[in-house]
């Protein structure tokens, strides 16, 4: 019998797959009792064999037959000249062996050892980061002494200095461990700070226990916080790399020291700490790419180190950090963490867990006016709201755009740029936060509204330029009223509310359509934009095709997507579950649903791959195709009827529905959908969906007060734009140009920066959409003036 044939079964995967390059020919000329030769590959072949024959087959067990150990010996002590192939393929064998009952380590690694011994460092990391992490069960003498060795052959040698100190504990598997052996190398080997490292690789349970507390606080120093602080301020905005083994957010032998930092700050009291504590916290809690994935985190262990350090420290300044994680985790245990965390504040501070994030948002040191004025080295330093941005006023009183020469490096511009920063991020949270508001229909008293809304100079500007409702069913606009605030409808009336009078954002779907419009022209007479679409927000009612199906809607079935743009939108969105690839097609892993829960109400959205799995490389799908749209509650057995779903829920988890086809659609590339049974046709320059009615409306308001208004004339589906050397037809639904006379398709791919309109547009937008259609206008209309070839040439070729 060969050395093959008495591998152990189990691991059968690992011969005719890793190890299926191994030289077959030569183990059986060495089972048939010949020696290698001289040559290099022979004396190589020969030692794989002789690790072979350390198996003692399916059971295992410890004792070798004599004739082994000595041949396994002889091969160790053998001056082989390994590669990293075979020396890999030595360590896949001894961890495959131990893996399945044989205990005699010493012998199993005495091959592998002797050969990763000749490689250099980088290579024996490499290879030790693809073997299995050593379980902590095994404590045998074996697996004791391994540990030693281990530890010899991948510390590297004084003469590296302080870089090869720290490559040995932290690694070389990612830019940040390349940084700390890099950049900060110098400080991490210092002897004040190094046994803070060696410390913080024990990070190696969920929680830090307080003998592991304890002994950080004999450790830490005023370097060793300054470098832990520079380290997490890089991970904060770490991204993906592509390393040997793939695509690799953290190596986890990084991860290991970056979650003892992590505990560390429990002990350190500065104001730095929630905030960067939060950008990690959401920077290792998104899905991988940075979108925001409910499936699979960046790195779920360092999230929740983060997040179990902000829930220990408490107190009112970690709830806006908390609360902005909130809004751009989705991660269910994340979630759940973050919750349980703002929920204990609350209690301690007597509040509902919204009132408690009403009342700690941050006002950044603005002014009623969202202003902050700071003298900077005699120049004057203007934090703004409005933007946000920072604007400089020199010495003569001349507003300039960036800082003068003499003060970029003043430490108070360095604080100013930080908090820079932190507004645009709390701005983003807060718009999320009202437009949550608006779904789930919540209600304050108006005091509330007064004090912690209306009088915000950072959540003020957004929630002035919306609608809010009375119980009476009165709704108008806030506006200054003696001292305080009244509500003023389009035609001017006003009201002012008793503190006690519950308030609520108004809803498009609880007004008149007459109501509707003149809330759109009102908005677009005053010029008021308001942080998200209220009244220029989709609507969607139940269809006659609904009512007869009555158990789901058919809506947006059907649709080809990009499955990871609409995958990510949804969960932006607060839809999770949906994880499908070219897997395991027996138990349906190409097949899945998006699910959401609003108001006791759930939706599933199925999904189904229709992309090819070799171009996927048989993993996530690059393309699905959508299914119906289902309905359920507790109450209710099964699927729920549409009629008994509330309108307002339905209307808001359709509208997801829709923003996710708009993103992610191919009918949005003419190329890209081809091959999809005309889909292309139908979605690029068919009927139009709720969002592209929405959006015809609001241009048939805009289009009047342009200056290309004699150029332009909007039909049922497409904006029709008269250029001097042809007339062109825009989509309104998926922006997709036709030229006539021929209907020849025009491809114009929009520049990257999409956020400034040609126009005022009365909302900030889902996707951009009407912003590129007007931007596509006004260039068409001017189609002469065109200079880009891409485009010119499409103009004359048809």
């Amino acid at each position: 019998m060969g050395v093959l044939d008495n591998f152990p079964r189990s691991h059968g995967y690992l011969l005719n797959y890793r190890l299926k390059g191994l030289p077959r020919e030569l183990f059986a000329r060495y089972d048939a009792g010949r020696r290698p030769g001289a040559d290099e590959a022979g004396r190589r072949a020969f030692g794989l064999w002789a690790q072979l024959r350390l198996s003692l087959g399916d059971k295992g067990g410890h004792e070798h037959p004599e004739e082994v150990l000595r041949l396994v010996r002889e091969v160790a002590d053998d001056d082989i000249p390994w590669t990293f192939e075979d020396t890999r393929s030595l360590w896949a064998i001894a961890d495959a062996l131990s893996s399945c009952g044989h205990t005699g380590h010493a012998e199993l690694y005495r091959i592998p050892l002797a050969a990763i011994a000749t490689l250099g460092y980088p290579e024996r990391r490499q290879i030790l980061g693809d073997a299995p992490p050593w379980h902590p069960a095994h404590r045998s003498p074996g697996r004791v002494a391994l540990r030693k060795d281990l530890e010899r052959v991948l510390t590297e040698p004084p003469e590296h200095g302080p870089a090869g100190v720290v490559r040995s504990l932290v690694w070389d598997g990612d830019p940040i461990a390349r940084a700390m052996a890099g950049k900060y190398a110098a400080r991490l080997a210092d002897p004040a700070v190094l046994p803070l490292l060696k410390h913080w690789r024990k990070a190696k349970a969920n929680r830090a226990s307080e003998p592991w507390l304890a002994k950080v606080r004999t450790l830490l120093t005023d370097d060793g916080v300054a470098v832990l602080r520079e380290i997490l301020s890089r991970l904060a905005t770490h991204r993906e790399s592509r390393e040997p083994g793939g695509r690799v957010f953290l190596d986890r032998h990084t991860a290991l020291p970056l979650r003892g930092m992590l505990w560390t700050c429990e002990v350190i009291d500065a104001p730095w700490v929630s905030t960067l504590l939060g950008d990690v916290a959401i920077n290792c809690g998104i899905g991988r790419n940075g979108t925001g994935g409910a499936a699979v985190c960046r790195n779920e262990r360092l999230a929740n180190a983060a997040l179990n350090v902000l829930a220990k420290r408490g107190g009112l300044d970690t709830v806006g950090v908390l609360a902005r994680v909130r809004a751009r985790l989705r991660r269910p245990a994340l979630l759940a963490k973050a919750s349980d965390a703002l929920d204990a504040v609350a209690v301690q501070e007597g509040l509902s867990h919204e009132q408690l994030v009403d009342r700690t948002v941050p006002a950044f040191g603005l002014g009623p006016d969202g202003v902050r004025e700071e003298e900077v080295g005699g120049c004057v330093v203007r934090l703004d709201v409005d933007g946000p941005v920072l604007r400089f006023v020199n010495a003569s009183g001349r507003v300039v755009k960036s800082a003068p020469q003499a003060i970029r490096k003043d430490p108070v511009l360095a604080d100013l740029k930080a908090t820079l920063k932190d507004l645009k991020r709390t701005q983003a949270a807060e718009r999320l936060r009202l437009e949550q508001m608006l779904i789930v229909q919540r209600e304050l008293p108006w005091q509330e509204a007064e004090q912690y809304f209306f009088d915000h100079p950072v959540t003020g500007p957004y929630t002035r330029a919306l609608i809010w409702r009375l119980p009476d069913g009165f709704a108008g606009l806030p506006v200054r009223s003696g001292g305080g605030w009244a509500l003023a409808d389009a035609s001017g009336e006003s009201v002012r509310p008793g503190a006690d009078t519950p308030v609520r954002l108004w809803h498009p779907i609880q007004e008149s359509a007459e109501g509707v419009r003149g809330w759109r022209d009102h908005l677009l007479e005053r010029g008021i934009r308001q942080p998200f679409k209220q009244t220029f927000r989709e609507v969607y009612l139940l269809t006659p095709a609904e009512e007869r199906a009555r158990t789901h809607s058919d809506r947006f079935k059907g649709h080809f997507v990009r499955y990871g743009q609409a995958k990510a939108l949804l969960e932006q969105r607060g839809w999770s579950g949906l994880s499908i690839g070219h897997w395991d097609y027996e138990c349906d892993g190409d097949v899945g649903a998006a699910v959401k829960t609003l108001a006791g109400w759930q939706a599933s959205w199925g999904m189904q791959v229709a992309s090819d799995p070799r171009q996927d490389d048989w993993g996530t799908a690059s393309c699905a195709v959508t299914d119906a749209i289902r309905f359920r509650h507790a109450d209710l057995p099964g699927d729920a009827p549409l009629t008994e779903v509330p309108p307002l829920v339905l209307s808001e988890l359709l509208r997801d529905a829709d923003l996710a086809v708009g993103v992610g659609s191919l009918g949005l590339d003419q190329q890209a959908a081809a091959g999809h049974d005309g889909y292309g046709q139908s979605y690029g320059f068919g009927e139009l969906s709720e969002t592209a009615r929405t959006r015809r409306d609001a241009l048939a308001r805009l289009l009047p007060r342009l200056k290309i208004a004699d150029r332009v004339e909007l039909t049922d589906r497409f904006l029709r734009v008269r250029g001097h050397l042809r007339t062109y037809r825009i989509h309104l639904g998926s922006g997709n140009i036709l030229m006539e006379p021929n209907d020849a398709y025009l491809c114009i791919v929009p520049g990257r920066d999409r956020s400034a309109a040609p126009v005022f547009l009365p909302f900030e937008e889902d996707g951009g959409m009407l912003s590129v259609i007007l931007s596509k206008a006004f260039l068409l209309a001017d189609d002469t003036g065109i200079s880009d070839p891409s485009i010119t040439r499409q103009l004359v070729a048809t």
